[in-house]
């Protein structure tokens, strides 16, 4: 049974027409009649699960948001992106490109995840952190204000990289480290 449906309310992005959304039952926080956010087709959000797409938040291209994934504020989520399990992307972060965010990994503020990064577990990317490549954010990281991991890195564990601080090549952060200001570290491990 389908749990929204596409209304007359639409928003143009480049050549695309997005649609508001509308509940046509109850389900999780949302009750039947509710306005959501918008989507370009119903392939962008899934009819099973307690997902949704909230407020002025857009899902288009071939991106996919399901399970128990949420959007809100004005976060995008396109090209060939995907938003599961129970994560959520808000205020006015983007998602695109082949990236996964995924289990109860929250994507905010300002924030840019592209290339073919996954972001995972509980991770936290926020402020104006830029996240790409093939990066992988995972367990309890958290990278934010003006931080860059990018290339194969990988941060994990309970490691945060932030400030102007650098992350990229075949670097490995794990456990709680502490990477800020305008550190830089390109291969290896820092634990």
């Amino acid at each position: 049974m389908k749990k929204y449906k596409l209304t007359k309310e639409t928003k143009t992005i480049g050549n695309r027409t997005l649609y508001r959304i509308k509940a046509l039952r109850d389900f999780g926080d949302i009750k039947s009649g509710n306005l959501g956010g918008f989507v370009e087709s119903e392939n962008n959000l899934s009819h099973e699960g307690n997902c949704w797409v909230y407020g002025c938040a857009k899902v288009y291209g071939l991106a996919k948001v399901y399970q128990d994934a949420k959007l809100y504020d004005w976060a995008k989520v396109y090209d060939k992106a995907e938003v599961y399990g129970r994560a959520k992307v808000y205020g006015w972060a983007r998602v695109c490109d082949k990236t996964y965010i995924y289990d109860k990994a929250k994507v905010y503020g300002c924030a840019e995840v592209y290339g073919e990064a996954e972001i995972c577990g509980w991770a936290k990317v926020y402020g104006k952190a830029k996240i790409y490549g093939q990066a992988k954010i995972f367990g309890e990281a958290r990278i934010h204000k003006k931080a860059r991991v990018y290339g194969g890195a990988k941060v994990c564990g309970g490691a945060e990289v932030s400030g102007r601080a650098r992350v990229y090549g075949d670097a490995i952060i794990y456990g709680y480290v502490n990477i800020s200001c305008n550190a830089t570290i390109i291969d290896g491990n820092v634990c």
